[in-house]
C-alpha cells in the first residue's frame, strides 16, 4: 500500500493547493471511509481509502501544465466578481485549473496553468519561484543612471525589490523596448518599477518563465501543453532560485486560440 497525507492526495486530486486543503480538513469537510477527519497528519491509500470533500468523492487526476500566451483583458485567477474572462478557461478541460503566479489583466505573455494545485502554490512562492523575463515597451528613454537603479533595485510599498537583470533591446521614436528579468513576483511589481522612475508603460509582456518561452504559442490566447521535460525543468529552475525571498513586434499578435 501507497500512503500519503490527506492533504497531498487532495491537492494531487485537483481541489486546491496543500495549504488550502489543510484549511478544508480543519472545517471538517472531508471524510475518509465516511468518517469526518480533522487530523493534518493523517495517511490515506489511495487505492483502497474513499476521501470525499463536501460529500464527493474524489479521485487523483493525471496532473497536466500547459503554457498559455495570456492575452489583454484576461483575468489570471480562477473566479472574477466582475465577470471578466478567464485565463483557464481557454484551455478546455474538465479538470480543475489553477494559474501559477499572476498576470496583471492590462499585461499579456507567458503564464503556466496546471491542475496540479499544490505545484501552482509552490512554484507561486517567492522561495521557489523560477526567474522570469519581461519585456517592456515605455514612452521615451531609458539612460544609464536609471537602468542601474532597477538594476539594484527599486524601493516599493513591500520594500527594496531584489536586483534585476536589465537590457536596453532597441530605442526609436520616442519609444524604448526593455528587457528586465526578476524572480519576486510583488502585485504589478515590474509595472511599478517603470512607474517609480518616471517612466509610462505602453506595453508589458512576460517571454520567459525559467526555460519557458513563448515559441509556438506567439498570437495571444494560444495554448500549448507541456512535455515531462519541460515540466521537470520548470521544477528544477524554482528548486534552484536560491531561496530569495515585449512589444507587439514579439511574442505575436492577437489571433486564433489553438
Amino acid at each position: 500500500m501507497a500512503y500519503e497525507r490527506l492533504q497531498k492526495y487532495m491537492a494531487r486530486c485537483g481541489i486546491a493547493s496543500r495549504r488550502k486543503c489543510e484549511e478544508i480538513i480543519m472545517e471538517g469537510r472531508v471524510e475518509v471511509n465516511n468518517s469526518i477527519v480533522r487530523d493534518l497528519g493523517i495517511k490515506v491509500d489511495p487505492e483502497v481509502d474513499v476521501v470525499k470533500v463536501d460529500g464527493e468523492r474524489i479521485y487523483a487526476k493525471q496532473i497536466h501544465y500547459y503554457a498559455v500566451n495570456k492575452p489583454i483583458g484576461y483575468v489570471s485567477s480562477n473566479k472574477d466578481q466582475y465577470g471578466r474572462p478567464l485565463v483557464v478557461d481557454l484551455i478546455p478541460s474538465r479538470t480543475r485549473l489553477f494559474t501559477v503566479g499572476r498576470l496583471d489583466i492590462n499585461s499579456w505573455g507567458l503564464i503556466i496553468v496546471t491542475n496540479d494545485g499544490d505545484a501552482a502554490h509552490k512554484l507561486s512562492h517567492p522561495r521557489f519561484a523560477p526567474e522570469k523575463e519581461y519585456h517592456v515597451l515605455i514612452k521615451g528613454w531609458l539612460d544609464e543612471k536609471e537602468k542601474k537603479a532597477l538594476e539594484r533595485g527599486i524601493v516599493l510599498e513591500e520594500g527594496r525589490t531584489a536586483p534585476a537583470k536589465v537590457e536596453i533591446l532597441w530605442s526609436k521614436k520616442n519609444r524604448t523596448l526593455v528587457s528586465i528579468t526578476v524572480r519576486q513576483g510583488w502585485y504589478r511589481m515590474v509595472r511599478r518599477m517603470f512607474m517609480a522612475i518616471g517612466k509610462d508603460v505602453k506595453d508589458l509582456c512576460r517571454v520567459r518563465i525559467g526555460n519557458l518561452s513563448l515559441k509556438g504559442i506567439e498570437e495571444e490566447g494560444m495554448w500549448r501543453e507541456l512535455s515531462k521535460e519541460e515540466i521537470e525543468s520548470l521544477l528544477a529552475s524554482g528548486k534552484n532560485s536560491g531561496g530569495k525571498k515585449n512589444s507587439r513586434g514579439k511574442g505575436g499578435t492577437k489571433g486564433k486560440k489553438k
